[in-house]
């Protein structure tokens, strides 16, 4: 029995495991989960179905996910996009598989109950979240796009699932400028270092691990910053963080020292860090 798989992607407990690690890891009994899907705009992912506790990541509105147990007002789930596993608040999540049409395009956008921009708002979604599409409509030139709960978002915030924005990472990452820095955090409202990366990665067709550690070693080849000479999109990493070049000489990263997603010079960068913590650990191109 392999007991030491990384519980982030793993589901397993004593009493409770993913069928698919049956004879793998020991539990009292295995399951396949149902399908589900988140239904609110962001739903925390904690390591402990425990609301005092820090998150781990997020998942956003009509993402797919896999439900292993409900207890107490949580559910212990596994996202289908990067497999992460933890606990999220029932009340969340909806049963059934996902079956959105779209996905937001921008870093933020609102849903309004018809379409029309002076209606008051529902709520707002996230770069990355998913709906279903189901009609369109103009209102004074504006074109909307009608959602499958009858309310309506702007269409041209909206690209087909599949669809690969005309952008590169970078400039996606660039999107997110002076959006608070939370750990934790996925979406356009507070992001990490390693979510701003999985974004911006994501939303260009390129899948890629939740956290900076899987990140350093799965993503892309490494390379030597004086062999390779650095170039716009290379990743540079340090012991738990990350950031993308913008070119040679500028990094752009979610910072936990401006509290925000930020570009500053690379060598200031490593500079500052490097008196905290220590120098860059690797450099990577996607």
């Amino acid at each position: 029995m392999n007991e030491n798989l990384d519980r982030r992607l793993n589901a397993y407990r004593a009493d409770l495991a993913d069928i698919r690690l049956e004879g793998q890891v020991k539990a009292e009994r295995y399951t396949g989960g149902v399908p589900a899907q988140v239904a609110v705009p962001i739903a925390d992912l904690r390591p402990r179905p425990d609301q005092d506790c820090g998150i781990d990541t997020q998942a956003l509105y009509g993402e797919a996910l896999t439900v292993f147990d409900r207890a107490g007002g949580w559910a212990w789930v596994q996202l289908a996009a990067d497999g992460y596993v933890g606990y999220v608040r029932e009340d969340s999540i909806r049963d059934g598989e996902a079956q959105a049409t779209h996905v937001v395009s921008v870093p933020r956008s609102f849903v309004y109950p018809g379409p029309d921009l002076r209606f008051p708002h529902r709520h707002c979604l996230s770069m990355g979240s998913r709906v279903r599409v189901t009609g369109a409509a103009e209102t004074r030139a504006t074109p909307y796009a009608l959602l499958d709960d009858g309310s309506a978002m702007i269409a041209t915030h909206l690209r087909p699932v599949g669809d690969i924005a005309p952008d590169d990472a970078v400039s996606i990452a660039a999107r997110f400028l002076e959006t608070p820095y939370l750990w934790g955090g996925r979406s356009g409202f507070g992001i990490d270092c390693s979510g701003l990366v999985q974004m911006a990665l994501a939303m260009t067709g390129k899948p890629a691990p939740r956290d900076s550690d899987q990140q350093a070693t799965q993503l892309g080849v490494a390379i030597d910053p004086e062999r390779d000479r650095l170039q716009r999109g290379d990743l540079v990493f340090w012991k738990g963080h990350v950031g993308f070049l913008e070119d040679a000489q500028t990094l752009l990263h979610a910072s936990g020292g401006t509290m925000s997603v930020t570009r500053e010079p690379l060598q200031q960068a490593i500079d500052r860090i490097g008196k905290l913590y220590a120098l860059p650990t690797g450099y990577r191109r996607p």
